[in-house]
């Protein structure tokens, strides 16, 4: 019988190409939520991180927040830290025609180099090692948070509240 072979893609092959350690989990090709993506990987919620398309009501370049699976943006607390007076989160569609990556597979470290800001939700800072997107439905990576900050250049701070708390 066959090994299975590792999960590979752009991501993964740009991860090989500059030494960077991480694990790759294939998962099924449907659109999993970040919860779902760590009961099925058996790890804390926390520990997997979705990315979430931010735009800005006056143009310019849309954000990538990277934040908890157990949390969402806060778009207050997003703009405050990028220093815009409103943010607003991106509609499926639009995060889908912006990125050109679909919805749950998502990822910074397939938008390297095309101009997206990435924030990283502080509570990352608390592993060593955290989940995302592979860049593709079906491919979550773990990787070193330190990793991530220096590959994506992404900016860390307090982005996110738990889901369901309300905007005070």
């Amino acid at each position: 019988m066959k090994d299975r072979k590792k999960p590979t893609n752009n991501v993964t092959r740009m991860l090989d190409k500059r030494g960077i350690p991480y694990t790759a989990y294939a998962l099924p090709p449907e659109k999993l939520g970040a919860v779902e993506t760590a009961r099925r990987l058996g790890v804390p919620a926390e520990r997997v991180f979705k990315t979430i398309v931010v735009v800005r009501p006056a143009g310019g370049k849309p954000i990538l927040a990277v934040v908890p699976g157990t949390a969402r943006v806060d778009p207050k607390a997003l703009a405050k830290a990028v220093g815009e007076k409103k943010v607003r989160l991106a509609t499926q569609k639009e995060a889908e025609r912006l990125t050109g990556l679909q919805v749950g597979g998502i990822s910074p470290l397939a938008l390297l180099n095309r101009g997206f800001q990435v924030w990283l939700d502080e509570q990352a800072l608390a592993f060593d090692e955290i989940h995302i997107s592979g860049g593709q439905r079906g491919l979550n990576i773990r990787l070193r948070v330190k990793d991530l900050i220096a590959l994506c250049r992404a900016r860390v701070a307090p982005i996110s509240r738990p889901e369901g708390e309300d905007v005070p």
